[in-house]
């Protein structure tokens, strides 16, 4: 187990770190990464003689974030959708490789405390 220090050459780290490590750094290095929630709504525009009227009603996609503790809505446009599910995704899979990668230092922590 190596010691705990602020820099860790990869030759000295754990395989399972490196691994981890090897899969953020690709996320990273990804084109985009977007922090908050998609969150899809159907509305009507309140035009009687639109087809939401009928039952087809209009889809929407937003972005949900909050910032400074207040919730900030973002539309997304649908050339866009794709791009933003990706980013999204993205985001949430580096913050799953972050919480990994602390998970095995507070190990190490635990192991070096007993």
């Amino acid at each position: 187990m190596p010691i705990l220090h602020s820099r860790v050459s990869k030759s000295t780290m754990p395989n399972e770190e490196r691994d981890v490590r090897s899969r953020l750094a690709k996320i990273i290095s990804s084109r985009g990464l977007l922090r908050g929630t998609l969150q899809e709504r159907e509305l009507t525009c309140g035009k009687s003689n639109c087809k939401c009227a009928r039952g087809d009603k209009h889809r929407y996609l937003y972005l949900v974030v909050s910032d400074e503790g207040k919730l900030c809505q973002v539309l997304i446009p649908r050339s866009k959708e794709t791009e933003v599910r990706q980013w999204v995704k993205q985001y949430q899979q580096a913050r799953e490789l972050l919480e990994e990668i602390s998970d095995l230092y507070r190990s190490q922590i635990k192991k070096q405390k007993g």
